[in-house]
């Protein structure tokens, strides 16, 4: 939605509308500071990135703001609206680690199970001492970030596993890869005896009142699903993999997506098992510097450090194994922490942060896969305005 000062207001009337608050002679006053701040962060990120569209939503309080800007679509001018679904990449880990967290507290799995248990072929090999907890914290050993180019289907797949050797032994250093997770995700599925996609999409994705997220976007919302672009300019949408749906598979919408941010800080509408399961993925197992890793989140002391979050969000820190300090116990989920994750596919870049503590929380959403530095300079500066600025918050 382009914005200018004089459809700011405009603009503001309906973010109100979308979350159900109603406006006071003060409200207007900080909901406008609030739409400032996030226009003259968010309209110079786009264009020294050349980003085609960004959708930004922000919940303070309980109360739900979303800013559309740009092109959902460059060849038909299609603008970036509520509805406009985006890949979120790895944010996905985050459900995926909600799935698993899930059927724990069902008592379908244990963390600390090996992962051959779940799946025989494996048995015999280094995953009879690989934890699923291991898999679910990317600690397994030096699983790499991708699969090999050869590893095309499920049977390549097995015996990837079935051949890979650790460099490390298990729950002493921290190796980002979607190899690992992605198992995870897999193996949790299996537990709870259902496909993943349709564990996701079944129950997962309505437990918390998302109806715009899918594994598969739906024919009848093609329309709603924006084209990524590439760095030279090309439409793109992800192409399917190996456990692609369980390390990088989501879309969504910014609305859906802070909805889910909204239930990860405050559960309390959520039935018992929901919350648990939450509160499984915001447990910390391991230390890697500044950050703690949890299941699919990551976690810092608040107030976080700019540079704390660039360091942990860094290429660096995604790409090289890192000595880990294993928690024990596990520590508890924490309030006063910033919890955040990133995401990216080939034409899409995403970030997520929120503070439990503060009650308030940002997802950003884009058709490009710009720099992760940017993302995270840009929700640190927002979020740091709302808790120096308070922003009113009205009824939901």
């Amino acid at each position: 939605m382009k914005k200018t000062s004089a459809t700011t207001t405009a603009m503001i009337a309906a973010a109100m509308l979308c979350c159900g608050a109603g406006a006071h002679a003060t409200d207007r006053f900080d909901d406008e500071q609030l739409a400032r701040v996030v226009d003259e962060t968010i309209r110079p990120l786009m264009k020294e990135n050349g980003v085609p569209g960004i959708a930004v939503a922000i919940t303070v309080h309980g109360k739900r703001y979303i800013f559309n800007y740009g092109l959902a679509s460059k060849a038909d001018g299609q603008k970036v609206t509520n509805d406009t679904m985006f890949e979120i990449g790895s944010i996905s880990k985050t459900f995926t680690a909600t799935l698993a967290s899930y059927a724990e507290a069902r008592g379908e799995l244990g963390l600390s199970d090996p992962a051959s248990k779940y799946l025989p072929a494996l048995a015999g090999t280094p995953f009879d001492e690989i934890s699923l907890l291991d898999l679910g914290t990317y600690t397994a050993g030096g699983l790499p970030l991708q699969f090999p180019v050869s590893v095309t289907n499920q049977e390549s797949v097995i015996d990837y596993y079935k051949g890979w050797r650790p460099t490390y032994a298990a729950g002493t250093h921290r190796l980002y890869s979607n190899p690992s997770i992605g198992l995870f995700g897999h193996l949790a599925a299996k537990s709870m005896g259902q496909p993943f996609a349709d564990l996701m999409e079944g129950t997962i994705f309505p437990a918390f009142g998302l109806t715009s997220s899918f594994i598969t976007v739906p024919q009848d919302r093609l329309g709603d699903y924006a084209y990524g672009y590439s760095k030279a300019g090309k439409p793109v949408r992800v192409t399917p993999g190996v456990l692609d749906s369980e390390a990088y598979g989501v879309k969504t919408t910014a609305a859906d997506l802070i909805r889910f941010v909204e239930a990860n800080m405050d559960g309390t509408r959520l039935d018992e098992t929901l919350r648990r399961a939450i509160a499984g993925t915001h447990t910390g197992y391991f230390k890697v510097g500044v950050m703690t890793q949890g299941l699919g989140w990551e976690m810092y002391p608040y107030p976080a450090r700019l540079d704390d979050l660039l360091a942990g969000n860094s290429s660096q820190m995604a790409l090289k194994p890192h000595k880990v300090t294993k928690l024990v116990p596990p520590s508890p989920p924490q309030k006063s922490v910033w919890v955040n994750k990133t995401g990216s596919t080939n034409g899409f870049g995403a970030y997520a942060a929120f503070v439990p503590a503060s009650r308030i929380g940002i997802v950003m959403l884009a058709n490009k896969n710009y720099p992760i530095p940017a993302r995270v300079k840009a929700a640190h500066r927002i979020l740091t305005t709302l808790v120096s600025t308070p922003v009113s918050a009205g009824a939901r």
